[in-house]
């Protein structure tokens, strides 16, 4: 099939490929085309599958067109949303905000979840599903704008990491300690989560863009704690859940059309600001999901 590309999807382990190392993703290939999430329009088809003006979901993106055959495509759900939803709350981004919480980290109604880059895109849906499903939720964000649009999320609390140093925060914001941290972050904030952990917490390790770029090790001052408190530290892929998609298009699908998760892109537009779309994600440029429209 030819498809036209419509909406790329610019994500942040995407960093991670660009290391010459043994990883869950094979690293970009110097002189090759860059791939990424896109969804897009098939154009041509000679699969009997898909026909032209099928919507389709792909790892062919930071492109024009693609031309791929059938295995590599996936029909976008009937769900009543946007075809960029499916890069954002309904896609790799929702699913990995739902099973990290549900699966990896094993959040329950009751738990006070702590989620760090609450304003971007995973951590924003994280704030959401938890809300829909009867947590307490405390986020970290950068700057005034940023914790008001977690407040406006439902998080009962919002910590400002530039205002001052986390775990003093946290602290006040969580005096009863969390069951639950949702880490995309790493550094001072996992420090933090170890610090104000309970007993039998569980940690959902998702991503550490503190360390993408500075290589700096992590002083993980308050790790001791992982002991005697029990904490259960799960790094997980959203791919780890394939099987279980199911029940995520199902009960995200429904929060979506109730407006109890609701979608916030940042939107660049035109293929060649795409590399400046993605480093914008590292000086906190985005809030919600980063995407590009071609």
């Amino acid at each position: 099939m030819r498809v036209a590309n419509r909406w790329l999807s610019v994500d942040p382990y995407m960093r991670g490929r660009m290391n010459d190392v043994k990883s869950y993703v094979p690293p970009f290939q110097l002189d090759a085309p860059m791939d990424g999430g896109a969804v897009g329009d098939v154009v041509e088809s000679r699969d009997p599958n898909f026909a032209p003006g099928d919507q389709v979901f792909h790892m062919a993106g930071w492109r024009d067109e693609a031309v791929l055959p059938g295995s590599a495509l996936n029909k976008l759900p009937q769900l009543g949303a946007p075809p960029q939803a499916f890069l954002a709350n309904l896609g790799l981004t929702g699913a990995t905000a739902y099973f990290g919480l549900f699966e990896a980290a094993s959040a329950k109604e009751g738990d006070i979840v702590f989620v760090s880059a609450a304003a971007g895109a995973v951590g924003s849906a994280v704030v959401q599903i938890a809300k829909a499903r009867g947590m307490t939720v405390i986020g970290s964000a950068g700057g005034p704008d940023k914790c008001e649009f977690v407040r406006s999320l439902g998080a009962d609390a919002v910590i400002d990491y530039k205002a001052g140093p986390v775990v003093k925060a946290l602290a006040e914001a969580a005096p009863k300690g969390i069951d639950v941290y949702f880490d995309n972050v790493g550094g001072e904030h996992l420090d933090a989560a170890f610090a104000l952990a309970r007993q039998n917490a569980r940690f959902a390790i998702c991503g550490m863009i503190d360390a993408y770029n500075s290589g700096e090790p992590m002083a993980f001052r308050y790790i001791m704690r992982v002991i005697a408190m029990r904490i259960r530290l799960q790094g997980f892929i959203y791919t780890d859940y394939l099987p279980k998609m199911g029940d995520f298009y199902r009960d995200m699908g429904g929060w979506v059309a109730s407006g109890a998760v609701k979608d916030r892109d940042t939107i660049v537009d035109g293929l060649e600001q795409a590399p400046d779309a993605f480093l914008g994600l590292f000086r906190g440029a985005n809030t919600g999901k980063m995407l590009v429209r071609l």
